[in-house]
């Protein structure tokens, strides 16, 4: 049988996101964001969750294709434009609108050759300091490309850099809002945490809002809010199975570099996941896994194919148990359990993000279909 490694997509849990996004900014449209390859989960299997967005959002040309090959044919925004002048032709060939961050992209939009022109998202940096135009240089970036017949229509946009946070977007959409209060074209300012924080107002919400990380059920704002508080349901479950029991006695050691030692005897389980499979080596003693449903530690340091698990709590768990390293695990008394990526990335000292964007090519991923689908 194949390694019991496993990583599955809930098709039914992206529908209910990207619901919760259109419920959090009424009357805007959504990109559903797809970039890194759908945060790992794969835009081929995401796509039948996700296609009821009014458009995606990415930063490849070769993502983009692979859009256009699974038969979308509404809008696909290039979050970071584009990164030569020969890159238009494809935007021309796809159908691809893009933004505009930096002078060099309107020249080479100006010598560009085109049957059909584009429709660009100029954008502003308000305090982020990635990509962007100064506030002061925003309007002139405007008038350029507006006098451009290779331009359709200039839509406006900029990216909160503290939404997340008591610092919130208050500077930022001031500084954009006295920029350009008084220029045409749809505004696109809310990520993943200002969709959810903010956006009930409508001057922040704007035409367009850029749900990312939330359409995978992970939320933007953890600690302070955690994905069951948002609403939210995790897209990708990652599961395996205990392949060996060890019974080890007090001062006994677990792992490479002996970090894990026994206070007691202990039944320790060893799961068929390492960090080739893209679990954090770094992952400490503590971090929670489920085991049969139940709540247990690690226990040693991360191998490349293996990790550890201190089974005093799931006293019933052996060979063959099923192993939850996040998301959805199995009912226990009837009622489903679930084990936070956020809480799982908050003891590894990182995010959601990087953990499902990390998920190693060799995990064997089965798409889950609704019920009745």
């Amino acid at each position: 049988m194949p390694r019991p490694l496993e990583a599955l997509i809930h098709l039914d849990a992206l529908q209910h996101n990207l619901q919760r996004a259109r419920d959090a900014a009424p009357d805007a449209q959504v990109w559903a964001v797809v970039k890194a390859n759908a945060y790992g989960h794969g835009i081929e299997r995401v796509y039948e969750g996700l296609r009821a967005a009014d458009g995606f959002a990415l930063l490849d040309i070769a993502e983009a294709e692979r859009l256009r090959k699974l038969d979308w044919r509404g809008p696909i925004l290039l979050l970071e434009g584009t990164f030569e002048a020969r890159d238009l032709e494809w935007c021309s060939r796809l159908n691809l609108w893009h933004a505009v961050h930096h002078e060099a992209q309107i020249d080479w939009l100006a010598i560009h050759k085109t049957e059909w022109p584009h429709r660009v998202f100029l954008k502003m940096n308000t305090g982020m300091n990635r990509l962007g135009f100064r506030p002061e240089a925003f309007r002139n970036a405007w008038v350029r490309l507006s006098a451009l017949t290779q331009v359709d229509e200039v839509s406006l946009m900029t990216h909160f850099s503290d939404a997340d946070g008591p610092r919130g977007i208050e500077r930022q959409w001031a500084l954009f809002n006295a920029a350009c209060a008084d220029l045409p074209g749809e505004r696109s300012l809310c990520n993943s945490a200002a969709t959810l924080r903010h956006a009930a107002s409508t001057q922040v919400r704007g035409d367009w809002v850029r749900p990312g990380i939330m359409l995978y059920g992970s939320s933007p704002d953890y600690p302070e809010h955690d994905a069951t508080a948002w609403g939210l349901r995790p897209a990708m479950t990652l599961r395996s199975r205990i392949i060996g029991v060890q019974h080890i006695e007090a001062g006994e050691t677990v792992g490479y570099g002996s970090r894990y030692t026994a206070t007691q005897p202990t039944r320790i389980g060893v799961v068929a996941c390492g960090y080739a499979d893209g679990y954090p080596r770094h992952a400490p003693d503590g971090t929670p896994v489920l085991v049969d449903g139940v709540r247990v530690p690690m226990a040693g340091r991360v191998s490349m194919d293996m990790l550890s698990v201190d089974l005093s709590h799931a006293p019933n768990a052996g060979v063959g148990s099923e192993v939850t390293l996040w998301g959805e695990g199995p009912a226990v008394e009837g009622r489903p359990t679930l084990l936070s990526i956020d809480e799982v990335a908050r003891h590894c000292g990182t995010l959601g993000y990087e953990l499902m964007c990390a998920v190693s090519p060799r995990v064997a991923v089965s798409v889950v279909h609704p019920h009745g689908a």
